[in-house]
Protein backbone atom coordinates (compact mmCIF):
# COMPACT_ATOMS: atom_id res chain seq x y z
CA UNK A 1 0.00 0.00 0.00
CA UNK A 2 2.82 2.44 0.85
CA UNK A 3 4.45 1.71 -2.53
CA UNK A 4 1.20 2.68 -4.30
CA UNK A 5 0.94 5.84 -2.22
CA UNK A 6 4.59 6.72 -2.92
CA UNK A 7 4.07 6.23 -6.68
CA UNK A 8 0.96 8.39 -6.58
CA UNK A 9 2.75 11.05 -4.53
CA UNK A 10 5.59 11.05 -7.07
CA UNK A 11 3.16 11.28 -9.99
CA UNK A 12 1.34 14.22 -8.40
CA UNK A 13 4.43 16.08 -7.22
CA UNK A 14 7.21 15.26 -9.69
CA UNK A 15 4.53 15.17 -12.38
CA UNK A 16 4.36 18.95 -12.04
CA UNK A 17 7.91 19.17 -13.32
CA UNK A 18 7.24 16.67 -16.12
CA UNK A 19 4.11 18.55 -17.26
CA UNK A 20 6.00 21.85 -17.08
CA UNK A 21 8.87 20.37 -19.15
CA UNK A 22 6.51 19.17 -21.90
CA UNK A 23 4.86 22.58 -21.98
CA UNK A 24 8.12 24.47 -22.07
CA UNK A 25 9.50 22.31 -24.88
CA UNK A 26 6.67 23.75 -26.97
CA UNK A 27 7.55 27.27 -25.86
CA UNK A 28 11.28 26.78 -26.49
CA UNK A 29 10.56 25.49 -29.97
CA UNK A 30 8.12 28.22 -30.97
CA UNK A 31 8.42 31.41 -28.94
CA UNK A 32 11.49 33.15 -30.41
CA UNK A 33 10.38 32.73 -34.03
CA UNK A 34 6.77 33.52 -33.19
CA UNK A 35 7.82 36.77 -31.52
CA UNK A 36 9.99 37.80 -34.48
CA UNK A 37 7.04 37.24 -36.79
CA UNK A 38 4.24 38.69 -34.65
CA UNK A 39 5.38 41.47 -32.29
CA UNK A 40 5.14 44.21 -34.94
CA UNK A 41 1.55 43.19 -35.80
CA UNK A 42 0.56 42.85 -32.13
CA UNK A 43 2.08 46.22 -31.28
CA UNK A 44 -0.26 47.85 -33.82
CA UNK A 45 -3.25 45.83 -32.68
CA UNK A 46 -2.71 46.44 -28.95
CA UNK A 47 -1.38 50.02 -28.63
CA UNK A 48 -2.42 50.16 -24.97
CA UNK A 49 0.40 47.75 -24.02
CA UNK A 50 3.27 49.76 -22.50
CA UNK A 51 6.22 50.34 -24.83
CA UNK A 52 8.67 48.80 -22.34
CA UNK A 53 6.84 45.47 -22.70
CA UNK A 54 7.25 45.51 -26.48
CA UNK A 55 10.92 46.47 -26.12
CA UNK A 56 11.54 43.63 -23.69
CA UNK A 57 9.84 41.17 -26.03
CA UNK A 58 11.84 42.37 -29.04
CA UNK A 59 15.16 42.31 -27.18
CA UNK A 60 14.84 38.72 -25.90
CA UNK A 61 16.57 36.19 -28.12
CA UNK A 62 16.80 32.40 -28.16
CA UNK A 63 19.73 32.31 -25.72
CA UNK A 64 18.02 34.54 -23.17
CA UNK A 65 14.82 32.58 -23.45
CA UNK A 66 16.66 29.25 -23.05
CA UNK A 67 18.45 30.48 -19.91
CA UNK A 68 15.18 31.85 -18.52
CA UNK A 69 13.51 28.48 -19.14
CA UNK A 70 16.37 26.81 -17.25
CA UNK A 71 15.89 29.16 -14.29
CA UNK A 72 12.14 28.52 -14.33
CA UNK A 73 12.87 24.80 -14.48
CA UNK A 74 14.90 25.10 -11.28
CA UNK A 75 11.99 26.90 -9.60
CA UNK A 76 9.42 24.30 -10.72
CA UNK A 77 11.76 21.43 -9.79
CA UNK A 78 12.22 22.96 -6.32
CA UNK A 79 8.45 23.17 -5.91
CA UNK A 80 8.04 19.54 -7.04
CA UNK A 81 10.69 18.36 -4.57
CA UNK A 82 9.06 20.38 -1.76
CA UNK A 83 5.74 18.81 -2.69
CA UNK A 84 7.15 15.31 -2.70
CA UNK A 85 8.96 15.71 0.62
CA UNK A 86 5.80 17.05 2.26
CA UNK A 87 3.41 14.50 0.78
CA UNK A 88 1.84 17.27 -1.32
CA UNK A 89 1.28 19.58 1.68
CA UNK A 90 3.90 22.18 0.81
CA UNK A 91 2.39 25.63 0.28
CA UNK A 92 5.14 26.39 -2.24
CA UNK A 93 4.25 23.26 -4.22
CA UNK A 94 0.50 23.85 -4.09
CA UNK A 95 0.85 27.51 -5.08
CA UNK A 96 3.14 26.56 -7.96
CA UNK A 97 0.71 23.87 -9.10
CA UNK A 98 -2.17 26.33 -8.95
CA UNK A 99 -0.20 29.03 -10.79
CA UNK A 100 0.85 26.50 -13.44
CA UNK A 101 -2.75 25.53 -14.15
CA UNK A 102 -3.94 29.13 -14.22
CA UNK A 103 -1.10 30.13 -16.51
CA UNK A 104 -2.36 27.48 -18.95
CA UNK A 105 -5.70 29.29 -18.99
CA UNK A 106 -3.83 32.56 -19.64
CA UNK A 107 -2.16 30.95 -22.68
CA UNK A 108 -5.58 29.96 -24.00
CA UNK A 109 -6.94 33.48 -23.41
CA UNK A 110 -3.92 34.97 -25.21
CA UNK A 111 -4.57 32.77 -28.24
CA UNK A 112 -8.21 33.85 -28.23
CA UNK A 113 -7.20 37.51 -27.97
CA UNK A 114 -4.82 37.31 -30.93
CA UNK A 115 -7.19 34.98 -32.79
CA UNK A 116 -4.52 32.44 -33.52
CA UNK A 117 -1.66 30.35 -32.25
CA UNK A 118 0.46 31.67 -29.40
CA UNK A 119 3.41 29.72 -27.94
CA UNK A 120 2.22 27.42 -25.19
CA UNK A 121 -1.39 27.16 -26.31
CA UNK A 122 -1.08 23.68 -27.81
CA UNK A 123 0.06 22.04 -24.57
CA UNK A 124 -2.13 24.15 -22.28
CA UNK A 125 -5.43 22.31 -22.92
CA UNK A 126 -3.67 18.96 -23.46
CA UNK A 127 -1.13 18.93 -20.61
CA UNK A 128 -1.10 22.00 -18.34
CA UNK A 129 -4.77 22.33 -17.39
CA UNK A 130 -5.59 18.58 -17.28
CA UNK A 131 -2.51 17.77 -15.18
CA UNK A 132 -3.23 20.62 -12.78
CA UNK A 133 -6.85 19.55 -12.33
CA UNK A 134 -5.86 15.91 -11.89
CA UNK A 135 -3.13 16.69 -9.35
CA UNK A 136 -5.38 19.03 -7.38
CA UNK A 137 -8.07 16.33 -7.36
CA UNK A 138 -5.60 13.77 -6.02
CA UNK A 139 -4.44 16.20 -3.33
CA UNK A 140 -8.07 16.92 -2.41
CA UNK A 141 -8.92 13.20 -2.12
CA UNK A 142 -5.82 12.69 0.02
CA UNK A 143 -7.00 15.45 2.34
CA UNK A 144 -3.95 17.67 1.87
CA UNK A 145 -5.19 20.29 -0.60
CA UNK A 146 -5.57 23.67 1.06
CA UNK A 147 -8.99 25.24 0.59
CA UNK A 148 -8.99 27.43 -2.50
CA UNK A 149 -10.03 31.06 -2.20
CA UNK A 150 -10.18 33.83 -4.79
CA UNK A 151 -6.99 35.31 -3.39
CA UNK A 152 -5.24 31.99 -4.09
CA UNK A 153 -5.88 32.52 -7.80
CA UNK A 154 -4.35 35.99 -7.58
CA UNK A 155 -1.39 34.65 -5.59
CA UNK A 156 -0.90 31.73 -7.99
CA UNK A 157 -0.83 34.01 -11.02
CA UNK A 158 1.37 36.51 -9.17
CA UNK A 159 3.80 33.72 -8.30
CA UNK A 160 3.89 32.57 -11.93
CA UNK A 161 4.44 36.16 -13.13
CA UNK A 162 7.12 36.87 -10.55
CA UNK A 163 8.93 33.62 -11.36
CA UNK A 164 8.82 34.49 -15.07
CA UNK A 165 10.18 37.98 -14.45
CA UNK A 166 12.90 36.64 -12.14
CA UNK A 167 13.86 34.04 -14.72
CA UNK A 168 14.40 36.72 -17.35
CA UNK A 169 16.31 38.99 -14.97
CA UNK A 170 18.65 36.11 -14.10
CA UNK A 171 19.00 35.18 -17.79
CA UNK A 172 19.96 38.75 -18.71
CA UNK A 173 22.55 38.85 -15.93
CA UNK A 174 23.97 35.46 -16.87
CA UNK A 175 24.31 36.65 -20.46
CA UNK A 176 25.70 40.05 -19.41
CA UNK A 177 22.79 42.07 -20.78
CA UNK A 178 21.04 45.07 -19.37
CA UNK A 179 17.28 45.34 -19.24
CA UNK A 180 15.93 47.56 -22.03
CA UNK A 181 15.06 51.01 -20.76
CA UNK A 182 11.65 52.45 -21.57
CA UNK A 183 11.70 55.64 -23.67
CA UNK A 184 12.22 58.70 -21.51
CA UNK A 185 13.64 56.69 -18.58
CA UNK A 186 17.19 57.17 -17.41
Amino acid sequence: MDDDRDRLNAAVTYGLFAAWALHDIEELATLPGWMRENVRRLRKRFPQVPERIWQAMESADEREFAVAVGVMGAIVASAAVAGHRSGGRSGFYQSTLYGFGLHGLVHMAQAAAVRGYTPGVATSPLVVVPFSLWARGRLRRSGVLRPTRARDAVQGLALAGAATALSHVVARRVLGRRRPVAPGAT
